[in-house]
């Protein structure tokens, strides 16, 4: 006697459905019940999607600065920070903007950093000279170009 010949004492009172077939035939092809994992061409929704979903908007960085606004010096405080009479953004450290707020008594010159209208003033009236930036890299040019000269010429 074999296993594929021993039968049940009672035979099936229906047939044994066909799984995952598809039609009337099958069933749920051990996908469970209904819902969307359940369906065909399912996709599920990343989590991850969801998470970022909650974080709060950036809302308006068009109406926002690029860069940081300068930090200011004015002129009450430019006479402590001259040294030899010159102010630049090497003296200072940082790039900074000279505004004209209080007086200035000793005759400074500034070099290629940004001045108010009104320090301006004041800077010219005390005997002072501003260098623009542009201008400051046109004397370094040249500059330069009389270092190569000197050093040619021995």
């Amino acid at each position: 006697m074999n296993l594929s010949q021993i039968k049940p004492n009672t035979p099936r009172k229906y047939a044994k459905p066909r799984v995952g077939r598809g039609g009337k035939r099958g069933t749920t092809a051990g996908k469970g019940q209904k819902g969307q994992k359940s369906r065909s061409g399912r996709r599920m929704r990343p989590a991850e999607r969801d998470l970022i979903q909650r974080l709060p908007k950036l809302r308006g960085t068009k109406n926002k600065r690029h860069t940081e606004p300068l930090p200011v010096l004015n002129l009450s405080d430019l006479e402590h920070a001259a040294k030899n009479g010159v102010i630049s953004e090497k003296i200072l450290g940082r790039r900074t903007k000279i505004l004209g707020d209080g007086e200035i008594k000793i005759p400074v010159t500034i070099e290629g950093l940004p001045v108010s209208k009104s320090a301006r003033e004041k800077i010219e009236a005390a005997g002072g000279k501003i260098i623009e930036e542009m201008k400051v890299a046109k004397v370094a040019k040249i500059v330069g170009t009389v270092k190569v000269a000197k050093t040619v010429a021995k």
